[in-house]
């Protein structure tokens, strides 16, 4: 019986991608793998003692054997493989030409031990395999660990040949570690180093003089075949066990099982463990969207509306994580220049990231369009027009609080719609471009609709005409591209169908348009007769008169005459002659315009009379004034 469980593909694949790996930073992986090291050695005793005094380590046997011995085996090779690696890098930079051969030097040797800890590591797992310690699985994966790092060196050296042989066994082997993968993570985790040493594969064949080099999967049935069980020990039957164990323990929980993603009617590959990780979370919080369809069905709508938008949140939250992850894989993969090591025509991750975003704007989508109807939850989904106080009624229902609240609503469903239009999956699919552009010119409808809600709530009514109109404009050109299909195609070409759009919701719409333009209309001419806000007035002074007119007398009937607002002839003969008005016009033109401070009546200066006396006060008159 298996004591311990070691796998080595998962804990490297978790170490290189946590520590500098996923962006080629070799200098980063190397400095953690040595001081991992470190404290594995103090962890399990296997120091050498302080001071000068050296303490000689025990033997290691199979009996005193941990999980951490192996992982410090595994992480001496890690360590030496990125320090060649690093040095590798360092010869190729033009500042480093003169000693570029001694940094090539120090390169092989860091590689050839790295081989060496593999083949150490590799022998410890045969060892407790026979001995029932380990399983066939981690055995398998410890083997492929070690062929992978051989045969790189064997490329490195240019010995193609031998190269080509490791790394197609290898290549098979990770072929049935992912057909009888107990979950999805850990096929996608063999898919992983799969699809890394693919192309060296093809560049071996190549170098070969193979012509069809290209042809990566027929090039590992035909060297597999003829040398694996020689490359690998009791191959055979190794590979007969995991079987064997494989269909012991079935396929793995349920819920570790990540069901196959359609697009197109073809499959989306997951090929990355972190990946699948977030997309369980994903189908996890979908099935719990469709229990909350399913209890809510008796509920009333207000509740179901409420546990339907709850229950988008962590749908929402668990594809966002998604997004990030695929993001960064594909930053990744941009970054170290590397292309996708699957076949011409076959789906990368730059496909599966904008399938995530695709799925990401359509679930939000799909919340929004629950928000909007939870919010307008009472208005009556068809219009009834009736007499008498029916209309009255009906706004009586509805907050108008709640029309500016679905306008941004239905503004992020816009927005959504764009981005969705703008991905490159959608761009390959005119008939899908089409359904989305009906559905945004279709919410663009449902938008002017409840602007002009608004518009009317605060009686500005030719703006809300304004954009009725606009929105029928938007209605007819969504008939228009309806009409180009036989039967309306699913917004998404897998699950789910979040925005089914048929005719009968256009016409609805219509009449909610036709219905609050007559509504509007009899509002506006109950309010003021139908005219502006101008209108009611025979003239607005502008602002300038309002300070001009202290000091200047206008002629307004003048003004009037020349901005062709004067009076008709007929009236201006009715008017009655008053004695005020007696002057004729050319005299008043003639008169000179006086300003209202000369109007103005002042006091007459008295003037100044002979002195009624002499003397003293005559000789002081200028001080205390004359009298």
């Amino acid at each position: 019986m298996a004591t311990l469980t070691f796998r080595a593909l998962q804990l490297a694949n978790e170490q290189r991608n946590a520590y500098g790996l996923r962006y080629n930073d070799y200098t980063r992986y190397r400095k953690h793998c040595a001081n991992r090291t470190h404290r594995l050695r103090s962890t399990l005793k296997m120091t050498h003692g302080k001071g000068r005094e050296f303490k000689k380590l025990p033997p290691l046997t199979p009996e005193n054997m941990k999980d951490a011995h192996l992982e410090l085996l595994l992480l001496e090779a890690e360590r030496a493989w990125a320090y060649s690696q690093d040095l590798l890098a360092q010869s190729r930079v033009p500042a480093n030409d003169d000693h570029a051969g001694t940094l090539r030097h120090s390169a092989t040797g860091r590689f050839r031990r790295a081989v060496n800890w593999s083949t150490q590591l590799l022998s410890f797992c045969q060892t407790l395999y026979n001995q029932s310690q380990l399983s066939a699985e981690c055995l398998l994966q410890a083997t492929v660990y070690t062929l992978i790092l051989n045969g790189r060196f064997l490329r490195y050296r240019d010995e193609f040949d031998d190269a080509l042989i490791q790394l197609a066994v290898a290549r098979s082997l990770l072929d049935e570690l992912a057909a009888r993968a107990a979950t999805s993570r850990d096929q996608a985790l063999a898919s992983v180093f799969a699809d890394e040493i693919g192309p060296e594969i093809r560049y071996c064949a190549h170098e070969l003089g193979d012509s069809k080099s290209y042809e990566v999967d027929a090039i590992v049935a035909r060297i597999a075949g003829q040398h694996r069980n020689e490359i690998v020990e009791g191959g055979a039957a190794l590979i007969a066990q995991f079987q064997q164990d494989s269909e012991a323990h079935g396929r793995g929980e349920g819920r570790k099982e990540l069901k196959p993603l359609i697009w197109e009617g073809q499959p989306v590959p997951v090929r990355n463990p972190e990946l699948v990780d977030v997309l369980l979370k994903v189908q996890q919080a979908e099935a719990k969207i469709a229990d909350a369809h399913k209890d809510a069905g008796a509920a009333p709508r207000a509740n179901k509306g409420k546990k339907g938008v709850a229950a988008f949140d962590a749908v929402l939250l668990a594809l966002s994580d998604a997004e990030d992850v695929a993001r960064k894989l594909l930053e990744a993969q941009q970054i170290s220049g590397l292309s996708s090591s699957s076949g011409a025509g076959t789906r990368d991750i730059h496909f599966v990231h904008a399938y995530i975003v695709y799925q990401l704007l359509s679930r939000r989508t799909q919340r929004d369009l629950l928000l909007v109807s939870t919010l307008l939850s009472t208005q009556p989904a068809a219009p009834k027009p009736q007499r008498g106080s029916a209309p009255k009624q009906r706004k009586e229902q509805i907050d108008v609080r709640v029309y500016p609240a679905a306008v941004k609503v239905l503004d992020t469903i816009v927005q959504n719609l764009i981005q969705m239009r703008d991905l490159s999956i959608v761009d390959d699919s005119p008939d899908l471009v089409s359904a989305i552009e009906a559905r945004l010119l279709f919410t663009k409808a449902r938008r002017c609709l409840r602007l002009a809600q608004c518009y009317v709530a605060v009686k500005k009514y030719g703006e809300a005409l304004t954009l009725i109109q606009h929105g029928n404009i938007h209605l007819r050109e969504t008939r228009s591209i309806l009409s180009t299909f036989a039967e309306d195609p699913l917004i998404s070409s897998g699950s789910p169908v979040f925005y089914v759009l048929a005719k009968l919701d256009i016409d609805e719409l219509e009449a909610l348009f036709a219905e609050e333009a007559l509504s509007s209309k009899k509002d506006w001419f109950a309010y003021n007769g139908g005219k502006l806000d101008g209108d009611s007035k025979t003239h607005k002074k502008p602002l300038f008169f309002d300070i001009a007119l202290n000091y200047v007398q206008l002629d307004i009937d003048r003004l009037q005459e020349r901005a062709g607002k004067a009076p008709p002839p007929s009236q201006a003969a009715a008017k009655p002659t008053s004695a005020q008005k007696q002057p004729e016009p050319e005299k008043k033109a003639q008169a000179p315009v006086k300003s209202r401070l000369e109007e103005q009546e002042r006091p007459e200066t008295p003037e100044p009379a002979a002195p009624a006396r002499g003397g003293l006060s005559s000789l002081l008159g200028g001080w205390w004034g004359r009298k």
